[in-house]
């Protein structure tokens, strides 16, 4: 029998900053496999090939060059940027409620991962050696989940607004964990029962009524962060210059292209897309 993932830890990262993409992306990984920095890296490049389209399509109407539809300012990525990240890995995002995923809306505990977004917040729900848990970065560990809870649980997030994705493919088997390599500085790798003890501890200075503490625990977390995750403070000045910097590399690169050579390239991404 094939042993435990990443000998049956558990990897988990704690909110920092508005980074909520990257540590959900890293928790569908089980490993802190990208930094913010990588992901600001894959946003540029997405609005560097979007840029590239409307300038071929010669519409009247072109976006500022100092702006991004992938990522702003704080830090906040969008779906594209995640989608892009896990295709590394070959992994797909599927909305859950398009016919595809049907059977994962039918019997979710036969899936491996979901991705859960509403506004500003992303987090992912992960099965981890059979097992289901609550990767939110807004939680101090992850929180284990019944199957039976699983689908009641994701019912209640469509249900509130929550946007769900299906993610499918072949999920990294082991992350080197001793590695000083492989930490982004924000993660933690917790056994089973470290992470119950957690969040048995934190459930009971907070204890609601049965069945509502995950709901409630983000609940009262996502408010006393104004509704949006945390905004970056001093610390994260070094991120803020990288984001703006690769906005400015990307709209300075795509002006520099020769007219030739950007029609090419944008055949060559139409051809891309419509393989995918």
């Amino acid at each position: 029998m094939e042993g435990a993932s990443n000998g049956g830890m558990l990897y988990h990262e704690v909110q920092e900053s508005k980074l909520c993409a990257m540590h959900c992306v890293n928790t569908v990984l089980q490993g802190p496999f990208f930094s913010e920095f990588d992901l600001a890296a894959l946003a540029s490049d997405l609005d560097r090939r979007e840029r590239q389209m409307m300038l071929q399509a010669g519409g009247d109407f072109l976006p500022d060059p100092d702006e991004s539809h992938n990522v702003s300012l704080d830090g906040d990525f969008s779906i594209q940027v995640l989608e892009k990240a896990l295709e590394v890995w070959d992994l797909q995002v599927i909305p859950l409620n398009s016919p595809v995923a049907e059977p994962a809306q039918i019997d979710p505990e036969l899936e491996n991962a979901f991705i859960c977004h509403l506004q500003n917040h992303w987090f992912c729900i992960r099965k981890v050696n059979g097992e289901w848990y609550n990767f939110d970065s807004l939680y101090a560990a992850p929180e284990h989940l019944s199957k039976f809870y699983l689908s009641a649980y994701l019912i209640s997030l469509r249900g509130s607004g929550w946007s769900i994705f299906l993610v499918r493919g072949n999920f990294p088997k082991e992350c080197p964990i001793a590695s000083s390599e492989s930490s982004n500085g924000y993660g933690q790798w917790l056994s089973p029962e470290d992470a119950e003890r957690i969040t048995k501890s934190c459930n009971s200075t907070q204890r609601t009524a049965p069945g509502s503490s995950q709901i409630r625990q983000f609940s009262d977390s996502y408010m006393q962060y104004g509704g949006g995750g945390l905004s970056l403070d001093e610390d994260d000045e070094d991120f803020k210059a990288a984001i703006a910097a690769s906005l400015t590399d990307s709209a300075t690169a795509v002006k520099d292209i020769p007219a030739d050579v950007l029609a090419d390239e944008n055949k060559k991404s139409g051809e891309e897309n419509i393989r995918e």
